[in-house]
């Protein structure tokens, strides 16, 4: 059912929490994304990154608190609901996530052929303009199998945009990138934000990228937002989480060793001997 969104943001998070089973990822988060900009997402592994992008396009639902696209309650649609909500959203996959088997051309000619009824003509010049808009037109016979993991990633990112969405969310869209091919993902981010109105929700470790890209900021710490506001903000934060990230400390409130038994549970008077 509608509620009354923050101004000026097309996604919002009212105090969520989920979790893996009895793994508690999300403890009352609450996020804006503001209509318009590039919102970045980060923090350390593990902290929920990607599972907010899940919770926003509904593959997952909050177990506590509300997550709003452009007012609607997500974790309240039904299956023709959400699937309206989600043409209205593009999605960029981790490593792109080509179909292997398809042609350039026909993995980003997909969704159109799923989603709408326009000819084979029109999706035709909507699949070579947006394989332009990436500067892959050419390339548009060839196999995932024949083009270089950059390429890949700017055949998926047009595959994203297929149907003039208003919402783009990007799921590490640098790692595995050599710089040139970073440099080319960001600016076609950049670009592609602002000449189409799009509002962007990247998920990203490459710290200096994405402090350079991104409008708006969110630090996810153990459960929690540590910090959220513009790249300056974020980088004057005196929270120690935020801290230790941002300067890519080894030492800190993230610790080293995943929680589990002490030593002397495990290995009992054997720890003591140094056996």
């Amino acid at each position: 059912m509608p509620t009354t969104p923050t101004e000026n943001a097309l996604v919002e998070l009212r105090g969520v929490h989920f979790g893996y089973g009895e793994r508690e990822v999300l403890s009352g988060v609450s996020l804006c994304v503001p209509r318009g900009k590039i919102t970045a997402i980060m923090g350390a592994s593990g902290g929920g990154k990607t599972t907010v992008l899940r919770l926003i396009g509904g593959q997952q639902r909050a177990s506590q608190g509300t997550v709003l696209f452009d007012g609607e309650d997500v974790g309240a649609m039904d299956t023709a609901a959400l699937y309206r909500a989600r043409r209205r959203m593009g999605m960029l996959f981790q490593y792109g996530a080509l179909f292997t088997d398809l042609t350039v051309f026909d993995n980003v000619a997909f969704p159109l052929r799923e989603h709408t009824d326009l000819s084979e003509a029109l999706v035709r010049d909507i699949v070579l303009m947006k394989l332009h808009a990436v500067g892959l037109r050419g390339a548009r016979d060839l196999m995932p199998s024949q083009i270089s993991g950059g390429m890949a990633r700017r055949v998926a990112l047009a595959r994203s945009i297929a149907l003039d969405p208003e919402l783009v969310m990007y799921d590490e869209p640098f790692a595995g990138l050599d710089p040139i091919s970073l440099g080319t993902a960001a600016e076609l981010i950049r670009h592609l934000n602002d000449a189409m109105g799009l509002t962007t929700i990247l998920v990203s470790h490459d710290l200096e990228a994405t402090f350079r890209l991104a409008d708006h900021i969110v630090i996810l710490g153990p459960g929690r937002v540590a910090a959220e506001g513009s790249p300056d903000e974020v980088r004057a934060s005196t929270d120690p989480l935020v801290h230790q990230f941002v300067h890519a400390l080894p030492t800190g409130p993230v610790p080293f060793h995943y929680p589990g038994p002490g030593i002397e549970e495990d290995f009992g008077a054997r720890a003591g001997r140094g056996a």
